[in-house]
């Protein structure tokens, strides 16, 4: 399977991207998925690769043709995005616009495409539900006209998120070895960091192999493994710190706004400009700038 320019994360390495066990992972997950029985030897997998739709810089996607079906499968790690179904439109358009030639669509006789299925696997640390369902016409404006109550929708995505933390005790974790294996050494990272927020890396990892967590692909590829989590939690983190950053903006701006409105209020009852900067915490120059203003809008209207 083809290497994407941006870096894939421990879970699509390990349930497609690894040589030796990703396609024997990945049809476990979708037996588990479907209560088949599927086998490695008479199974083909053919892998879709769609750049830049769901996360820009750390690919947490597997898009594989299987059994007549195309199963998108998503890890999650921080908050769900509940618009997950609308991304999840341009990106199946993508797949179908890849997978079926232009010409092809111009044809009279009806064209058999895939049926398509889409999986979350929440593994963040927010409290969220054992299993839930995020539909696309969910987010949609219904008119309110007795026609489009009564008419059916037209276009639906839906997915199906489920969350894999092991304290939540998905039944699929026992149905899929992998899964499960890998939902634990997620917990073993977290619970080292937790006791230590220093402890390196290696430190889980060794723990893993020893307890028999994932021990064969750990010790094939130790130092991809580190570097696939160093590069996710570094993710992780620059989304936390933007969010933040955006959110102190957000209150700084807010609270701009308010000192700027006092400082007009306080302008009309001829307040003298230095004061106004004191109480309102503006400098001078802004306090003037504000007050220019309002002469001007005022010689406008007069």
């Amino acid at each position: 399977m083809e290497n994407r320019n941006h870096k894939d994360s421990l879970f699509i390495d390990l349930f497609c991207k690894d040589q030796k066990s990703g396609k024997q992972n990945f049809i476990s997950l979708y037996n588990a998925l479907h209560q088949t029985n599927l086998d490695l030897k008479t199974t083909t997998l053919q892998e879709v690769n769609i750049e830049n739709i769901l996360y820009m810089a750390l690919s947490n996607d597997i898009a594989v043709l299987v059994d007549n079906r195309l199963i998108v499968l998503v890890e999650h790690q921080s908050t769900i995005n509940e618009n997950m179904p609308l991304r999840l439109l341009e990106y199946v358009s993508r797949i179908y616009e890849q997978i079926v030639p232009s010409e092809d669509r111009y044809e009279k006789k009806m064209i058999k495409i895939p049926y398509p299925e889409f999986y979350v696997f929440y593994n963040g640390t927010e409290e969220y539900p054992v299993e839930k369902e995020l539909r696309l016409s969910d987010a949609f404006i219904l008119p309110e006209d007795k026609y489009s109550k009564d008419k059916k929708i037209s276009l639906e995505i839906l997915v199906k998120v489920i969350n894999i933390n092991i304290d939540k005790e998905n039944p699929i974790l026992k149905q899929c070895r992998a899964l499960q294996e890998y939902s634990t050494l997620i917990e073993l990272i977290r619970e080292t960091k937790r006791q230590n927020p220093k402890a390196p890396l290696e430190k889980a990892l060794s723990k893993a192999i020893n307890d028999g967590i994932l021990s064969d692909y750990l010790k094939r590829k130790s130092t991809e493994v580190r570097n696939m989590l160093i590069a996710e939690y570094s993710y992780e983190t620059d989304i936390k710190v933007q969010r933040r950053e955006a959110f102190r903006l957000g209150k700084e701006e807010g609270a701009e706004q308010k000192a700027i409105e006092t400082a007009k209020e306080a302008l009309k009852n001829n307040i003298s400009l230095e004061i106004i900067a004191k109480i309102t915490g503006l400098s001078l120059e802004k306090v003037q700038q504000i007050n220019e203003e309002i002469k001007n809008k005022n010689r406008i209207d007069g």
